[in-house]
């Protein structure tokens, strides 16, 4: 630490309230931040030798404080100190001796150093909770500093792919996991946004025919001292206390604000391929963590604006997602951080959309989720948010916090009954074929009475967040232990089946159940209407070795192992093949619902119709059979009722799908009348690269392997 120095105070002008944050404009920049509770605030030049030059924001224009430093060019390290009451009963908790970092900053360099400098109450205190005078020991050396940042870049003829979600197909993906052991990036690329956008991962992105990477945070996040004790890291990245800046650990680039330029960079790259950038983010908390969370940013600019307190006791905080705290989505000024960040990642950035994190939390105005929150309102509205592709994961840990199908119509969700019910059919678990049938063709129960369309459907069996494919068909159990949690961590109901033994074995029979499993979810996901997500790896059978929470494994138990796209290739085969029949074919990506029911009466041929193994329309008493029984469904490719981008009339093959979720091998009769006269296999599960050369007329039988998927196409 060192002590302020006057005399080198840089000229100050007024500047302005607007932007927040730091702007540079080619000359100089301006500084602003929001702060309602704070009586004096204190902008920090640190130099690089870390040094402090104090300056005394003197202009506040409605609780924004501001000046013009007209010297003060990017690459700036800076931050703040707020001067205010401390006094958590009544949920204030200023503590000028905390250098505090950007809430609005686009770029941070150092380190944290956890020790009683980061935080605001006596470590050694008997009753941390209540606390009395805050040590007030420096944290300045102890913790990051706000970087300015050079805001220009040349994005040449960059366009936004703007791909419709019905054509859309995402793939998770996590900035380190991708790169950071394959064998064509450059050593120095590797775990960086460069290495992301190296032609190597391009190009295997463009083989699976992914049309968006949806990208695990990437939001400057924090590594919990809890973890770092353990020698484990933040590996997910969902502990954000910089909703404008890349993570800097992702930057090849080491000069402080060298993140930005190669991130755009990034994006840039993946326009060029046609791919969507789609940013994970998490606004329903921050890294601050609850009462006994350090004091980064929020907590000490102003605590009771930014954080939802515990009604009756301001000294703690409202916990709706099992992080310690949440953000404040009813205060103006953290919709307006919110909403601003969300623009600048779109308009600065040139990202596509966004996938929120617990997004439950956000509506929550005051105990219920409340659809019609103002966040909603606000996004709405909005010219250049609106028009991004939304993903909602729909629940949160609170009451009430399961919310599929409950979100407005400019959503889309990450369908959590679509996993659940896939897992459950394919291992035979009882269940009602109507729910199979409506998450195969695109929810409409869930969607349609919002106004909604299939694509609104976030179809997805795995994500970073539980077992991955392999896994799913590998394990019965979580196996944790790696976490240091005494495996009591993560999701126990997994819907998964281990086809017998539990982990790796030699059973040729089995690993060819399981290879036949991860083949039928795969193939399922890509012929079910709405948006197919993938899970990166899962098309090579990555592995996590039964760690379902692998939140805290920077470490080959998490990072992609590229060496299985050579030991796994029939599966990587399989898995580009099945992408591509989907696109092939517009009848597996309707912009609509069909109109067909599960029931019908008349000779008439609709857009779907649900036959028994003996190629009859099912029945009543067939829709209430328990699941685990086989079943066949017939598309229409003549009877697509949405037209082309061109107005034009959509015409397609039709297809007939058969599904043997059972144990032994089941007789299917080709069903008669105007379906088709002769159906032509166009992928079978039941072989290691889907191929078959089965040729099938109407009335005829043909024989489905155990657990497999058959699909037919009309070629007379």
């Amino acid at each position: 630490m060192s002590s302020p120095e006057p005399a080198s105070v840089p000229t100050v002008w007024p500047g302005t309230a607007y932007p927040l944050g730091a702007t540079y404009d080619g000359a100089g920049t301006n500084f602003s931040l929001f702060s309602e509770v704070a009586d004096r605030v204190e902008l920090c030049l640190i130099g690089k030798d870390g040094h402090e030059h104090r300056v005394e924001l003197e202009e506040v224009d409605g609780y924004v404080w501001h000046c013009y430093l007209p010297t003060v060019t990017a690459g700036q390290r800076y931050g703040f100190r707020v001067h205010g009451p401390w006094s958590p009963s009544s949920g204030h908790r200023c503590d000028p001796s905390k250098l505090l970092l950007d809430p609005y900053g686009k770029s941070f360099h150092g380190e944290f150093g956890f020790s009683q400098a980061l935080y605001s109450y006596d470590l050694e205190a008997d009753d941390p909770v209540s606390g009395g005078e805050p040590p007030r020991v420096d944290s300045l050396g102890h913790t990051m500093t706000s970087v300015v940042i050079n805001p220009f870049f040349q994005w040449g003829s960059d366009r936004a792919p703007r791909t419709p979600y019905h054509e859309t197909v995402i793939y998770e993906a996590h900035v380190k996991g991708m790169t950071q052991t394959h064998p064509a990036v450059p050593e120095e690329l590797r775990g960086t946004y460069a290495g992301l956008a190296h032609p190597a991962i391009i190009d295997h992105l463009k083989s699976l025919n992914v049309t968006a990477i949806e990208l695990m945070p990437v939001h400057q996040f924090l590594h919990d001292h809890r973890l770092l004790k353990l020698e484990l890291r933040n590996y997910w990245g969902y502990n954000t206390f910089g909703f404008f800046a890349p993570h800097h650990h992702y930057s090849a680039s080491r000069i402080a604000g060298g993140a930005v330029p190669e991130f755009k960079t990034m994006v840039r790259a993946f326009h060029d391929a046609g791919i969507e950038v789609i940013l994970d983010v998490v606004y329903n908390h921050t890294a601050e963590g609850n009462h006994l969370g350090p004091t980064i940013n929020f907590r000490g600019i102003d605590n009771a604006a930014y954080y939802r307190l515990l009604d009756g006791d301001n000294r703690y905080y409202k916990d709706f997602t099992g992080t310690g705290n949440s953000l404040n989505a009813r205060h103006p000024h953290t919709l307006q951080l919110i909403m601003d960040s969300l623009r600048y990642w779109v308009l600065d950035m040139h990202v596509d959309g966004f996938r929120f994190d617990l997004a439950a939390t956000l509506a929550r105005e005051f105990y219920d989720v409340d659809r019609l929150s103002a966040f909603f309102d606000l996004v709405q509205q909005d010219p250049v948010i609106s028009q991004v592709k939304l993903i909602a994961e729909p629940w949160d840990i609170g009451e009430g916090g399961y919310q599929v199908g409950n979100f407005p119509g400019l959503w889309t969700e990450w369908n959590g009954k679509y996993r659940d019910t896939v897992r459950d059919y394919w291992r035979g678990e009882p269940a009602t074929l109507g729910e199979f049938a409506s998450r195969l063709t695109g929810s409409s129960d869930l969607y349609e009475a919002t106004g909604r369309r299939p694509g609104a459907s976030i179809n997805f069996v795995t994500c970073h967040d539980g077992f991955p494919l392999n896994d799913l068909v590998t394990y019965n159990e979580k196996h944790n232990e790696a976490n240091g949690e005494d495996n009591r961590d993560g999701e126990s109901h997994n819907r998964s089946w281990n086809c017998g033994v539990e982990g790796p074995t030699e059973d040729p029979r089995i690993m060819t159940l399981r290879g036949k499993q991860m083949r039928n979810i795969i193939a399922t996901l890509m012929l079910s209407q709405g948006t197919p997500m993938l899970s990166h790896g899962d098309e090579v059978g990555r592995t996590q070795r039964g760690n379902n929470n692998v939140y805290c494994q920077d470490n080959e138990l998490s990072w992609m192992d590229w060496s299985l796209a050579q030991t796994n290739a029939d599966l990587l085969e399989f898995t580009r093949k099945m992408v591509k029949l989907r696109k092939s074919h517009p009848v597996f990506r309707r912009r609509r619902f069909f109109d067909g029911k599960p029931i019908r009466t008349g000779d008439q041929i609709r857009d779907i119709a649900w036959l028994t193994t003996s190629g009859t329309e099912m029945d009543y008493h067939d829709w209430e059979a328990r699941l685990g029984q086989s079943v066949a469904v017939f598309l229409n490719g003549q009877a697509i009722d949405a037209p082309n981008e061109r107005g034009e009339r959509v015409v397609d093959d039709s297809f007939l799908l058969c599904f043997n979720a059972h144990h032994e091998i089941q007789e299917f009769v080709a069903p008669q009348g105007d379906y088709a006269q002769r159906w032509t296999a166009a992928l079978d599960t039941a072989d290691p690269t889907g191929s078959s050369d089965v040729v099938v007329a109407a009335g005829e039988k043909i024989s489905l392997q155990p657990r497999s998927l058959l699909v037919l196409r009309k070629t007379a």
